[in-house]
This record gives C-alpha cells, sequence and structure tokens, in this order.
C-alpha cells in the first residue's frame, strides 16, 4: 500500500515537471513578425531611417569615421552589468554579415529580436524599441542596407557568463518588458506624435536616457528620466521637462549642430547620436523637440 502511494507520488510529480517544463518551452517561444514583405523596399528613405536608428554608431568597426561608418562589420563592444555584449558584423556580406537574409528575416531581427535560426537576441540589441517601427520603414531600411559594402570580418562572440548565457531565457524577459504600446499616449499634435514615433521607435533614446531596474528592463514610470550609465562611466541626463530646459529652438540647434544653448558642445556616445539626427530633415528635428517638451517629468 505504501508502495503504491510511492509511485502515485511519483507519477504526479513527473506529471508537474513536465507541465512545468512545457510551460517554459511556450513562455520563452521566440516570437514572429506578421506582415506582407513581399513589397519592395524604398533605398532612398530607408537611409534616413538608417541614421534615425543609429545603426551605423553601433555596428561600423570601433574608431570607423567618414565613409568608413557605411561598412558595419561589427565588433563596438558594450559593457553591462550581464557581460560584455559585441555589436555582430550586419554588412550585406552572405557568409560573415546578413547578405543571405530574407526581408522577412530581417524583420523578425529588428522587430522580435529573433535570429534566422530561432535564436532570441540580447537585448542589447534595441528591437523593443524597433518593435514600434513600420512596416514600410523596415523594409525601406533592409533596401538601403543591402547597397552597403560587404565586409568578411567575422561577428565577435558575447563575453556572458551563466545564467544569463542562456538565450532561451530571453523569452521570459521579453515577456516582462517589451511592451506593443508607445510610453507617451494621449492626443498628441501631429508634430509631436512623429516625435515620438523617432524618439520611442528609431532613434531609441530611452535605451540609454530611462533607468532599468535590476534585471534590465526599462522603468517606464521614469521614462527619459537618466541614470547610471551601464558602462559604468559617469550618469546618463534627464531629458524630461523637470531637468531640460531648453527652448524647442534650442533642442533643434543642439540635434544640428552639436552646440547647446551655452555654446558647450556635444561629446562621447552623443556625438554619433547627434551626427546621426543632424541628417535627418528639419520637420523631424522639430518634431523630437514637440515631443521632449511634453514628456511627463522625471524629478
Amino acid at each position: 500500500m505504501a508502495g503504491g502511494l510511492a509511485r502515485r507520488i511519483g507519477w504526479a510529480g513527473a506529471v508537474i515537471v513536465a507541465a512545468v517544463a512545457v510551460a517554459g518551452l511556450v513562455a520563452t517561444r521566440p516570437g514572429t513578425v506578421a506582415g506582407d514583405w513581399s513589397l519592395p523596399g524604398d533605398a532612398r528613405a530607408g537611409e534616413l531611417v538608417f541614421h534615425a536608428g543609429g545603426c551605423a554608431s553601433c555596428h561600423a568597426a570601433p574608431g570607423a569615421e567618414g565613409d568608413a561608418m557605411r561598412l558595419l562589420s561589427g565588433g563596438l563592444g558594450f559593457t553591462s552589468a550581464f557581460g560584455t555584449f559585441y555589436a555582430p558584423n550586419i554588412s550585406p556580406h552572405p557568409d560573415a554579415g546578413i547578405g543571405d537574409w530574407t526581408v522577412a528575416q530581417f524583420a523578425r531581427a529588428v522587430m522580435a529580436g529573433v535570429s534566422p535560426e530561432g535564436q532570441h537576441y540580447y537585448p542589447v540589441f534595441p528591437y523593443a524599441a524597433y518593435r514600434h517601427m513600420t512596416k514600410a520603414d523596415l523594409r525601406d531600411l533592409f533596401a538601403f542596407m543591402r547597397g552597403l559594402p560587404a565586409s568578411d570580418a567575422p561577428s565577435r562572440a558575447h563575453d556572458v557568463s551563466f545564467p544569463f548565457s542562456i538565450r532561451r531565457g530571453i523569452g521570459i524577459w521579453k515577456r516582462l518588458y517589451v511592451r506593443d504600446d508607445f510610453v507617451v499616449s494621449g492626443d498628441l499634435t501631429e508634430a509631436a506624435a512623429r516625435g515620438r514615433y523617432l524618439v520611442e521607435a528609431l532613434a531609441h533614446c530611452g535605451e540609454c536616457h530611462t533607468p532599468r531596474n535590476v534585471l534590465g528592463g526599462l522603468r517606464r514610470d521614469a521614462w527619459l528620466g537618466g541614470g547610471p550609465n551601464p558602462a559604468g562611466k559617469g550618469k546618463i541626463p534627464d531629458i524630461t521637462p523637470a531637468a531640460l530646459e531648453w527652448s524647442q529652438d534650442d533642442l533643434v540647434a543642439y540635434f544640428t549642430t552639436g552646440l547647446t544653448p551655452d555654446y558647450d558642445s556635444v561629446g562621447g556616445e552623443m556625438a554619433d547620436v547627434v551626427d546621426n539626427l543632424s541628417r535627418l530633415p528639419k520637420d523631424d528635428l522639430e518634431a523630437i523637440a514637440a515631443y521632449l517638451k511634453i514628456v511627463p517629468p522625471v524629478h
């Protein structure tokens, strides 16, 4: 009788373990991105998406300048509390880069953070922001990037220790922190709505300017409120109206020239951001400024 009870308990335990395992597989399953990817992209329009997204700032070789920024050979390292991540080669090389990808595979990588092999990408790749990208902008970006020079430089492996080396677990992180809704909601002017798209999606400003919790998730309650630099050097500034008192004209001038209202000049990683933004139409820069003026202040 005792033996029968033990067997029943054993079977019940096995069923529970199996159920938990199945639930874990479902919860961590890589997502997909629906869309009609047969439509052609506009490479000329894609160049603006490329600059707004800051693709070269992360994926060009460390120290690259000028035209060399168009060679997306990767290699730049990003230090964090979870390890050091290295930007991969995303040039159109068929083996070392993404030259043999389809637009559907590109969309899944950029908007869902999933590789063609079905692996989760680490969220140092800002797909949580790019998720808001329009399908048209995605197609245009792909068309532009296919015309860039190819590099055969191999991508460098990330330096990440256990348990963060288990990519399947990133599926749980995505369920917790990847959202489909914009942070700033309500009735927005046309300019502010465009600015929201540029800031929250393409330019992914929140990835640096918003503080994170212990799991690396963005604290949306302190959106754009600044925080410690993940690299351990200094602080990323608060750019909400609580701290940033510049006028919209001041902001547009800064995005265009890199000069602050008191004639200080931009430096560090922000210099690359300004270089990218300065390539956008003035209407887009005015839209970003309009959005930043309506972001809830973080005190």
